[in-house]
């Protein structure tokens, strides 16, 4: 699963041998340059779209869920974007301690290295820490292959040197990327994550509804996201992560479901 040998989904091969088709196309029979573009501006609408979904496996493998035996075991996973934050993240972690659970943090590289103290003591508490791109940009989605290696390899190095703790999960801001990202991945020995759940906690500062759409998805296997950076706040000035965390965590476990990193659902 973790291996540096990218193997090119069905899409991407299917791209690869319509560009050769349709530059033959233009050669062999240039009356038709219409059609050869028609179908190549089809194909990277296709790519963008794939892009632009979040749990698409159509550019490469994407945990969507966990895998079927930390399914089979009752186990679901929390994962925590865009942190660590100095005012969010400790109170994260003590709600965590007191329900004995465990999580993933999805760390900014640049966020982490403000606050190496914080991010190790995620890791002290038994958390993991995974790479959540060095800097975060908007336009993540839109760089090639050597920005992205900028990105993956800088948070790498600087998420590794803070916590001793080499990242091997990889989550994309806001989950966007574009088919150059897979083959970085794979050099670099990253497997990407998204979710099953979300509740838009940055944007949506209703604790109840935020709540309900975790709740709405809470079975084995799943995985939840939260955010303990950029979160938005409640009508009372509260990060929305702070009123859904307790609840989400007692509900999952009167179900009988254990929370586990996502790095422990491999085996």
């Amino acid at each position: 699963m973790f291996n540096s040998t990218w193997h090119p989904t069905l899409l991407i091969r299917a791209t690869f041998a319509l560009h050769g088709l349709a530059l033959l196309a233009m050669i062999v029979a240039p009356a038709y340059w219409r059609w050869a573009l028609g179908a190549l501006i089809a194909n990277h609408l296709v790519l963008t779209s794939a892009g632009l979904w979040p749990r698409s496996t159509w550019l490469g493998p994407n945990w969507t869920r966990l895998p079927a035996a930390a399914t089979a075991r009752q186990e679901i996973a929390l994962t925590i974007d865009d942190g660590p934050d100095p005012l969010v993240t400790p109170q994260v972690l003590d709600i965590l301690d007191q329900h004995h659970a465990h999580a993933t943090f999805f760390c900014v590289g640049e966020q982490a290295a403000r606050y190496p103290e914080l991010c190790r003591e995620i890791v002290r508490r038994g958390h993991a820490v995974e790479n959540h791109s060095q800097h975060h940009s908007h336009y993540f989605s839109m760089l090639g292959p050597r920005g992205f290696r900028r990105e993956l390899e800088a948070a790498q190095h600087t998420l590794n040197q803070i916590t001793g703790q080499r990242p091997v999960f990889f989550r994309a801001p806001a989950g966007l990327r574009n088919p150059f990202l897979d083959p970085v991945l794979a050099r670099l020995g990253l497997t990407l994550a998204s979710w099953s759940a979300r509740g838009f906690d940055t944007r949506i500062g209703d604790a109840e509804r935020v709540k309900h759409a975790l709740l709405h998805e809470l079975r084995a296997g799943a995985i939840l996201l939260l955010h303990d950076g950029n979160a938005a706040r409640t009508p009372q000035g509260v990060p929305v992560i702070l009123d859904v965390l307790p609840d989400v965590l007692k509900s999952a476990s009167a179900a009988g479901l254990n929370f586990v990193r996502l790095r422990d659902a491999r085996s």
